[in-house]
């Protein structure tokens, strides 16, 4: 929009003109969306629903959350996130270095509610890891040399 409004017209009469003559251009057609009705909002319609809902589409993971609540929720993904790993020892180090500061919240208390996070078993998520696993592919048997072509009877005497 690189044009000004024209002296006398009413901003609505101004913006209503810009969107009609867009859409004659056909700057709307290829829209995502169009053509469906919009997305139903559950609850209440006020700003803090509104603020937490941004929230959450911003920040998806529990960076929000306490600190002894975030451990608590980190507990919960740990098996999702060491199923996208691809070595036992790498697990180990997860699993390992999670332990390690769910040891080290009970020794020092974090701020928000009281650290009830318990450790994971190390060799019950390595046993988890590798059954979810797929298993190791067959080698293919190394396919069958063919045997030469038979000579023609006319070309034997060479």
């Amino acid at each position: 929009m690189t044009e000004r409004k024209p002296d006398g017209m009413s901003v609505e009469t101004w913006v209503e003109h810009q969107i009609r003559t867009a859409a004659e251009r056909g700057a709307f057609a290829d829209l995502p969306g169009s053509g469906k009705p919009l997305p139903k909002r559950d609850g209440p319609e006020d700003a803090y629903a509104w603020a937490l809902a941004w929230a959450r589409r911003q920040v998806p993971d529990a960076s929000f959350l306490p600190p002894s609540l975030a451990l608590g929720r980190e507990r919960d993904d740990l098996p999702g996130r060491l199923a996208a790993l691809t070595s036992e020892e790498r697990v180990r180090a997860a699993v390992r270095e999670f332990n390690d500061r769910v040891a080290a919240a009970w020794r020092t208390p974090l701020d928000g509610p009281p650290l009830v996070v318990r450790m994971h078993d190390e060799e019950e998520r390595v046993a988890e890891w590798w059954a979810s696993r797929p298993p190791a592919p067959d080698p293919e048997p190394a396919p069958e040399p063919e045997p030469p072509a038979a000579r023609r009877w006319w070309r034997r005497r060479r």
